[in-house]
């Protein structure tokens, strides 16, 4: 899997992708976290509990306001896998589907063990955190495609029938993947989608979801994205349920002010393509990033997951200074979530100073160990 050419980075476009980074993480955490109390409830349930403007802040999930769910966690384990990718591919093993589908055993292990196994040497500091040894409503298809080391693929999927958002919502990190052309992002984000999702809906929404993240960490609109993304769709088999979510969506923006009756129209269930065209809605119609959240999470339909994949997508396109502080400031693994950001960033603009096939720097190797 080539990746094209290395680029050479300056020091302003450094910081704009580390921000950018940044806020996709952070903005899906927050948007996680914002729609965690009220998934699965209706409109009417949420306006009654919480008044007639519904969810405007964190309100209490999992014991304490601002956690987030397994949706985090696992893009956490995205990102973590990611970085191990590029560390080994010095030793002239280069299979990033691979490194991925390990980093979320190691997410798994975080569902079953009381906390880290310090015997692992080579689980790196990520799986090292204590918080995230914590069940917060991972999706079957998640837990099942995890349960033992046999690796999903195209050929043969996990789960062949699963369309659920559990893949699409762990899917931002691809994207974030600039140097790497689009289609490669989207191949890899439809392979790994596949270790845990069989169906072409849920591992092609993974696929876009990744092009449109990509699209707006190099600095295009999300309108732009958008089309981009399904024109690099257009050419797989089964892209229509996602072609379509994606096309309601872009014309769901001209038909008046928006609001819930609006989102359900786009869909209130988990399938993946639904999920992924609500909050590409929210994000186009948004006036800023709380506006944009609060219209994911209010609605009778998967609001973790609408909020993650909006926030991620408007942490993009704004970089990290546009997150609201206030739900910055609450958010649980706050610290976490900006060590692995930096880190990425960092092994992304400038892996050849921490390791190359000849030398490596000793503490970067034991963050991201170089075996399993």
């Amino acid at each position: 899997m080539s990746t094209g050419t290395t680029a050479v980075w300056g020091r302003a476009e450094q910081q704009d992708f580390r921000s950018r980074v940044r806020g996709a993480l952070l903005g899906g955490a927050i948007g996680d976290a914002l729609g965690a109390g009220v998934s699965g409830l209706t409109l009417e349930e949420i306006r009654a509990a919480y008044g007639a403007e519904g969810v405007v802040d964190y309100v209490p999930a999992h014991g304490r306001r601002g956690a987030v769910t397994a949706l985090t966690q696992l893009t956490l384990f995205t990102v973590d896998g990611l970085i191990r990718a590029q560390v080994r591919r010095d030793t002239g093993a280069w299979h990033p589907p691979t490194d991925v589908h390990r980093a979320h055993l190691r997410w798994a292990a975080t569902q079953h063990d009381w906390g880290p196994d310090e015997r692992r040497k080579d689980n790196g500091w990520l799986a090292a955190e204590e918080w995230l040894y914590a069940r917060r409503e991972p999706a079957r298809a998640c837990l099942g495609g995890f349960g033992d080391t046999v690796l999903g693929t195209l050929e043969r999927p996990k789960n062949p029938t699963a369309r659920d958002s559990g893949a699409l919502t762990r899917s931002a990190p691809f994207g974030l993947l600039v140097g790497w052309e689009p289609q490669l992002v989207l191949q890899l984000a439809v392979e790994c989608a596949a270790q845990t999702h069989g169906h072409p809906a849920a591992q092609l929404a993974a696929g876009a979801f990744a092009v449109l993240v990509h699209g707006l960490a190099r600095g295009e609109t999300l309108d732009g994205s958008v089309q981009h993304a399904m024109a690099l769709l257009g050419e797989r088999p089964g892209h229509e349920p996602v072609t379509e979510a994606l096309q309601q969506a872009l014309g769901s923006v001209r038909q008046g002010i928006p609001g819930p009756a609006l989102i359900e129209a786009l869909g209130a269930g988990d399938a993946a393509d639904e999920v992924l065209a609500v909050a590409v809605y929210c994000a186009l119609v948004s006036e800023d990033v709380r506006h944009g959240l609060r219209l994911a999470v209010n609605h009778g339909g998967p609001s973790r997951a609408t909020g993650a994949v909006c926030g991620a997508l408007l942490g993009a396109l704004h970089g990290e200074t546009a997150l609201p502080p206030a739900w910055l400031a609450e958010l649980e693994g706050r610290p976490t979530l900006l060590e692995l950001a930096d880190d990425f960033a960092m092994e992304m603009t400038q892996g050849p100073a921490l390791h190359s096939p000849t030398a490596a720097a000793p503490g970067w190797l034991a963050r991201y160990p170089r075996g399993a």
